[in-house]
């Protein structure tokens, strides 16, 4: 019997209320919401309310029709200290460096009758991290983890209320539990399949974390001096994040640091035992396609064989493909979707007034601190991963100085995560050690 009768999802993000849509219709679970209390969240809050708990997901593209609908929220509470009653299966719709947090937060008894906690969008450490923390309460409970979440959902006005839009879907997502076999990863699955999507089940939660495509690819493409100038204001002209210099990052240089960073993070998948990603691969089939005139099929499956030379060229071509979308129509003029005029996004004033840093790469700044970390604990060298870490603590900690009285955020704070990374080695360690007896 698995454990999604009474289904909680924390946070209320646009993912959050597809999540619920799906998870109510779908498997006609109990579902509710929780969330922070903040500025951000107020207007969700209040659109809930006037909705009388109703909620909508909508869909740009009809071949997503399965995530479209809206249901009633059964329950919703303002501030993770105010949540009651007995609930399943936590959903962790929360940004990865706000697990531990959040949990806190949580009223004891609450947490004691969790079975189950799954993470939607967790970075490589997370599971041990969760797992690790419930285990020091005394929880045996399971804990889950997707490799990311399963689209793009945006709120459907703009603004945080009770209606999103989501407008991309992935074709894979990769999953893993603590436990083995799992009737909540069944439920899941079944899931998924109503949705339209494949979901493959890895040996552990650890491979399915390392299925993150944002592990590979975001801190080149954002820790670099021409994106980190743009990011925080030095530059006034427009440049995006998928597109050639001087339009964008993507350099000989940057290829060479992002194949670097690959190999740094395989280092660590190895010395765990587990199977690494074919990066090109990774990228094609289970990410971004593009068309086989560009890329074959022998070198994307032979990628990981390559001379080093071979595989930057590939990535370059990768990279240069996906300028426009190459399965887009062409429009009169023979120009195709500009698939790459994704902005580098600058420095911003927060709803609670604070000067902020963008997502990206804020949130990257966490999974590249805790890779960094693990990697140290298993004795693994990443010169790579620790040059991209230099660089933006270095952006920070000048742009802190030069902003003096201003109200900052905590993201300009240079961090170690000391106390999440001793969690997290401490789990990895105790949970490979029990998978080496199985």
């Amino acid at each position: 019997m698995s454990d999604f009768k009474r289904v909680l999802v924390l946070g209320t993000g646009p993912a959050s209320i597809q999540l619920a849509v799906s998870l109510k219709n779908k498997l006609g679970c109990a579902v509710g919401i929780a969330g922070r209390e903040s500025v951000r969240s107020e207007s969700f809050f209040q659109a809930v309310k006037e909705s009388s708990q109703l909620i909508r997901a909508d869909i740009q593209n009809e071949q997503h029709r399965q995530l479209e609908g809206e249901c009633l929220l059964d329950e919703v509470f303002r501030g993770y200290g105010t949540i009651t009653g007995e609930w399943d299966t936590l959903i962790m719709s929360v940004t990865t460096d706000a697990y531990i947090s959040v949990l806190k937060q949580i009223n004891d008894q609450v947490k004691k009758q969790v079975k189950c906690i799954v993470l939607i969008s967790p970075t490589f450490g997370s599971n041990s991290l969760v797992r690790q923390y419930m285990k020091d309460r005394n929880s045996d409970a399971e804990i889950i983890s997707f490799s990311t979440y399963l689209g793009d959902t945006r709120w459907k006005h703009e603004r945080p209320s009770n209606q999103v839009l989501t407008t991309a879907v992935k074709r894979k997502v990769f999953i893993g539990s603590t436990r083995r076999p799992s009737q909540n990863i069944g439920r899941l699955c079944e899931l998924y399949e109503q949705l339209g999507m494949t979901l493959e089940v890895m040996d552990s939660p650890l491979e399915a974390e390392s299925r993150n495509i944002s592990l590979y690819v975001h801190p080149p493409l954002f820790m670099n001096d021409f994106s980190l100038a743009v990011i925080f204001g030095e530059v006034n002209v427009p440049k995006y994040v998928y597109k050639m210099f001087p339009e964008g990052p993507i350099t000989q240089q940057l290829i060479r640091s992002m194949l670097a960073q690959w190999k740094e993070i395989t280092a660590v998948t190895e010395r765990l035992n587990m199977t690494g990603v074919n990066l090109l691969k990774f990228m094609t089939d289970d990410n971004y396609p593009v068309r086989l005139e560009s890329l074959s099929r022998h070198d994307i499956e032979n990628f990981s064989r390559l001379e080093p030379i071979h595989q930057e060229y590939l990535l370059y071509i990768r990279y240069t493909s996906l300028l426009i979308d190459p399965f887009s129509e062409p429009d009169d003029q023979g120009r195709y979707f500009d698939f790459s005029a994704v902005p580098l996004r600058q420095l911003f004033v927060n709803r609670e007034g604070y000067l902020d840093i963008p997502r990206m790469p804020k949130e990257d700044y966490y999974r590249i601190k805790i890779i960094q970390g693990i990697a140290k604990y298993l004795g693994v060298a990443c010169p790579t991963i620790d040059t991209f870490i230099a660089t933006y603590e270095s952006k920070l900690r000048h742009a802190a100085e030069a902003r003096q009285g201003e109200l900052l955020s905590d993201a300009f704070v240079i961090r170690s995560f000391e106390e999440d990374l001793k969690m997290i080695c401490s789990g990895i360690v105790k949970f490979t050690e029990s998978e080496a007896l199985n």
